[in-house]
């Protein structure tokens, strides 16, 4: 999806949320200064012609790991879920909240990191991005910059499904998605309503 595409689908998340444009800006171009590496080519050449597996972090998804087929994409904290069963992930779509240690490991191994910068992850860019040794991409929700890629989507779970769509994927698999759960807080809440409401963009009715 293009940016003028996308833009005003993002001013409407800005204006629901009430989140800060400029602040999306700014950490945009501070990952776009500290990423040592854009490896977007190889991304495109791992989903290029492929069914992806795209994987939720919802407690559901420890139970729906025999569904996977494909390339393996994590969303966030879903890589862990993977990793402790024994599964390394092909690609982590991540914002850095749910990153630990494995994160390094995994990227040691084959897993590409797509790191996203958005408002209020600058100190989380700083600390885990020069940390990286393998494959990185960079990702934002605003405009572009040079090697910082906007696929479309604004949460962990829908920014992988856009990308893979982008990238030529033949099919998209989802699991380890509850976007109908009404146990979480609010903002939890909005962002699983905006999932829903932007993987129906892309075709798929979770």
């Amino acid at each position: 999806m293009r940016f003028e595409e996308w833009e005003p689908h993002y001013t409407e998340i800005l204006d629901y949320f009430g989140f800060d444009r400029v602040a999306d800006e700014e950490a945009g171009a501070l990952l776009a200064e500290i990423l040592p590496r854009d490896d977007i080519g190889a991304l495109k050449s791992l989903i290029s012609g492929k069914k992806v597996t795209i994987c939720g972090n919802a407690p559901c998804l420890a139970s729906e790991l025999d569904r996977i087929e494909g390339v393996v994409i994590a969303a966030d904290a879903a890589a862990l879920v993977l990793y402790n069963a024994g599964i390394l992930p092909d690609a982590i779509f991540t914002d850095l909240d749910g990153a630990d240690d494995s994160f390094i490991t995994m990227n040691e191994g084959k897993a590409i990191i797509a790191v996203h910068a958005h408002g209020d992850n600058m100190p989380l860019l700083r600390r885990w991005v020069p940390r990286f040794p393998g494959k990185l991409i960079g990702t934002t929700q605003a405009a572009p910059l040079p090697h910082i890629h906007n696929f479309g989507g604004f949460t962990d779970g829908d920014r992988p499904a856009f990308a893979a769509d982008a990238l030529g994927a033949t099919d998209l698999n989802f699991i380890g998605f509850d976007l109908s759960d009404t146990s979480v807080d609010p903002m939890k809440r909005g962002k699983l309503f905006w999932a829903r409401r932007l993987i129906g963009m892309i075709g798929y009715d979770l």
